[in-house]
This record gives C-alpha cells, structure tokens and sequence, in this order.
C-alpha cells in the first residue's frame, strides 16, 4: 500500500474521482479535491470519510483547462497540505458520435479537457510533487484499441496514454512516478448521461455491451489495488485484462471479431 499525506485529485467530485478520494481519505490522507463544482451530498461523503481517516480535505474550484487557476488551486492546495506525493488526474468528457457526425468544435473540446486537461495537470503538479510522488493519469480501455463512435473520445485518451508513457520515460530518473489507468466502461454519472437516449451511437452502446463495465466500487478498488503496487499500465476488471491481452496478442483477430459485432449490431438496427 503506497502511504500518502497529501493527494490532490481533479475531476474529484464525482464519478471514478470521488470515489478514489473517498479510500484515501479514509486511509488518512490528506485530500485537495479539484473540479468544477460541488454538492453537498459530495461534501458530506467526504467528511464522513476524513472522519473515518482522522484527515482533513479541502475543495478547491478549477477548471483543468485554465492553465493560471490550476496552478493557483495547486498553489493553494501545497499551501495548506504540503507537497502532494500522489496526483491523480480524473477530469474528463465524453462525446459518442461517430467521425461523419462529429463537429470539430465538439472534437476540440474533448481534446481540450481529456488530452490538454492531463497535459496542464501533469505541467502544474510535476514539478511540486514531493520525493517520490507518483502522477496518475485515467485514461481508458478506449486509449488503447477506442470503439465505435469514439473519433473524439478516443483519440483523447490515446494521447493520455501517449503522454504518461513519455512523462514516465522522463522522470523515472528523478525519483517520480506516473501511472496511467485504462478502465473499461464504470457505470459513473457521465457513463450513466452517456447511456440516456440521444446521447450515444447506437452501435457503440452495443459494443460496449461486448465489452462489459464495472461498477464504481469494484473499479476505484482495482484501480487503487494497481497505483498501490506501482505497475505503470492499470487496468482494472478480469474481463478488461482478458480484452487487452486479446488486443495485444492477437491484433488482427482482435479487429476480425471487433468487426463482425459492428456488422451484426448493424443489421439489427436496420430491422
């Protein structure tokens, strides 16, 4: 188990972020909590947590795309908890359409958040981490093979997992740690709006389906598990490891099945 005094996580009010945040308050962490907004309900999970850590965290309002008010949160965030020796980046969008559909503005926006969003982080909290911190970048299973419909979300986390393996190349000779997670589908709240109808390709959805998803619990604990025994590459979920090896071992056979879905998802909808 990695024991941290201060981690700092954006994108840390919901979803995969919230729920990391929540384990390491109670592990007795000190938690800056990064994002756009938060409720109350949010506010009250994570004071139960820290009571439970006998911690203490602090929200802090950012916008990972605004490069000066993310280095003024960390800023803040050092001058009221110390140097950080774990960052985990969480913050990020979705967009479900396929490549025809896609408007560029929406294609930037995506890559704003996701790839320039990690990017900002890894830029404001590098250079602040304490001796042999450890950066973590959510990527996804999407960064390593993307999906149907993903020409913007994809092509985002690919860059993700891109820029972690460099970061990792680069500073493994200062002491520094990066870690990149690739998860499947987590049935989060964006997952959840993604899934709405109207929000989503149709044949995505489908292939997705193939894959499989993880719930929220079962992925922040194996997603933990991973930053925790220092492996680089996190993959959390038997049935995702099973999909990646696949991918990896077998990439041609891998895009023969991957296509055969995509036809056969598509007659179905024609009928």
């Amino acid at each position: 188990m990695i024991k941290t005094t201060h981690t700092v996580i954006t994108g840390g009010a919901s979803g995969l972020g919230l729920g990391l945040g929540i384990r390491i308050l109670k592990r007795g962490s000190k938690l800056s909590v990064m994002d756009l907004r938060i409720t109350e309900q949010v506010r009250t999970q994570l004071d139960v947590a820290a009571k439970t850590g006998k911690s203490q965290w602090s929200f802090f309002e950012t916008d990972v795309t605004n490069t000066s008010g993310l280095t003024q949160s960390v800023e803040a965030a050092i001058k009221a908890y110390g140097k950080p020796d774990l960052v985990i980046n969480s913050a990020g969008i979705i967009n479900n359409q396929t490549f025809e559909k896609l408007d560029p503005t929406d294609f930037r926006r995506v890559m704003e958040v996701n790839l320039f969003g990690s990017f900002n982080v890894a830029k404001a909290t590098l250079p602040n981490l304490a001796d042999s911190g450890r950066l973590v970048l959510i990527a996804s299973i999407a960064g390593l093979f993307s999906n149907y419909g993903y020409a913007a979300y994809g092509t985002s986390k690919f860059g993700v997992v891109g820029l972690a393996t460099t970061l990792r190349y680069e500073y493994a000779q200062r002491g520094l740690h990066i870690t990149c997670v690739c998860p499947p589908e987590v049935r989060t709240p964006m997952v959840e709006y993604e899934r709405q109808p109207g929000n989503a390709d149709p044949i995505s959805i489908g292939m997705k389906d193939i894959a499989g998803s993880l719930g929220l619990n079962e992925a922040c604990d194996g997603i933990l598990a991973g930053i925790d025994s220092g492996n680089f590459l996190v993959v959390p979920g038997i049935r995702s490891k099973a999909l990646v090896w696949f991918g990896q071992h077998a990439p041609g056979l891998f895009f023969t099945f991957a296509n055969f879905n995509i036809a056969r998802l598509m007659r179905k909808q024609k009928k």
